[in-house]
């Protein structure tokens, strides 16, 4: 017996208009793909011609030694790669920082709640800075709705940067769980669905594959 559908059917409009817009997206689930597809929008991005900022929170920056602190990763490899490419001058650019200090209260993090809390407040403000900078057409905000999740900004902290950004301005949110108020500011939603996941294996991520 077939199984039924229970998704809601969309209604599709009946015009459509030919200016441009500035979205607010989100990637969000349980799955693998929603930093992958940030990463994405960005190389597309540019590719046309746009300026990029990725600012990235909860994940650390490039360790200055051999030796990371515990609980921290390490910068995903499409970050080494954004900083190496000689991107040409007739694409856009793409920049990126990430103001977290790793992971929150699991594999091995030692730091303070608090030190944790502050370190997101900083990114905060750096992401009110770059989105009311005027120069980036889009701004990806990779893991701040987890960010959230773990207590170390709220949920308005969120909707405040959202109603920051210009008309034709993009934002992109990561994170994996359903926030209502957030997902009802984003004109584009789409959740990463986990069917299977090596860590429940007991396999850790995988290098140029998870990050």
């Amino acid at each position: 017996m077939k199984a039924k559908s229970k998704s809601k059917k969309l209604k599709m409009p009946t015009e459509f208009s030919l200016e441009p817009k500035g979205l607010v997206i989100a990637y969000i689930g349980a799955g693998k793909g929603k930093t992958t597809a940030a990463m994405g929008m960005a190389v597309r991005a540019a590719g046309d011609g746009k300026n990029v900022y990725i600012l990235q929170f909860v994940k650390a920056k490039a360790a200055t030694s051999d030796k990371r602190q515990v609980g921290e990763w390490p910068v995903s490899s499409e970050i080494n790669f954004f900083n190496q490419a000689r991107i040409p001058s007739s694409l856009g650019s793409i920049e990126n920082e990430q103001v977290g200090l790793g992971f929150v209260g699991i594999l091995g993090d030692q730091k303070e709640k608090d030190t944790h809390i502050r370190q997101a407040i900083l990114g905060l403000e750096r992401a009110r800075e770059i989105i009311t900078s005027g120069k980036y057409d889009l701004v990806i905000l990779d893991e701040i709705i987890s960010a959230l999740e773990v207590g170390l900004i709220e949920e308005r902290d969120i909707l405040d940067l959202i109603k920051l950004k210009s008309p034709l301005q993009h934002l992109v949110l990561t994170g994996h769980n359903h926030y209502p108020k957030i997902l009802k500011a984003c004109d584009l939603v789409t959740e990463m669905k986990m069917i299977r996941h090596p860590y429940y294996k007991g396999i850790l991520a995988q290098q140029g594959i998870d990050y």
